[in-house]
C-alpha cells in the first residue's frame, strides 16, 4: 500500500510540473485574439517610419482619406499588407491604419 501511494504521490508531482510548465509556457506567449495593439508582445512584427510628415491612411491607397501624419522613429506593430501598403498599428496612436512601404523599414 506505501508503495502505491507513493507512486500515486510521484505520478501527481509529475503531471502537476507537465501542467505548471504547459501553464507558463501559455503565460509567455500572450494571446493574439484580444484586439488590443501588440506594441508590449514579443511576436509582433514591427516597422518603423523613416521620413518626418509621413500620412497614414484609412484604407491601403491613396484614395482613402488621411487619417493624420506621424514622423521618423514612429513604430508601427505590422498586421497585414496589401501591395504596398502595410496595415497595423502605430504605438500609442491609431490602430488598422495604412502606410505606403516606402515609408517604412523593417517591413
Amino acid at each position: 500500500m506505501a508503495k502505491r501511494a507513493a507512486a500515486v504521490a510521484a505520478a501527481a508531482i509529475i503531471g502537476l510540473t507537465a501542467v505548471s510548465a504547459a501553464t507558463a509556457s501559455a503565460a509567455a506567449v500572450p494571446s493574439k485574439t484580444t484586439g488590443a495593439p501588440a506594441a508590449h508582445q514579443s511576436f509582433a512584427h514591427v516597422c518603423t517610419v523613416n521620413d518626418n510628415g509621413v500620412n497614414y491612411r484609412g484604407g491601403p491607397g491613396p484614395e482613402y482619406p488621411v487619417l493624420g501624419q506621424v514622423n521618423r522613429g514612429q513604430n508601427l506593430n505590422y498586421r497585414g499588407h496589401q501591395g504596398n501598403w502595410v496595415m497595423g498599428d502605430l504605438w500609442g496612436g491609431a490602430t488598422g491604419v495604412w502606410i505606403h512601404t516606402a515609408y517604412l523599414d523593417n517591413c
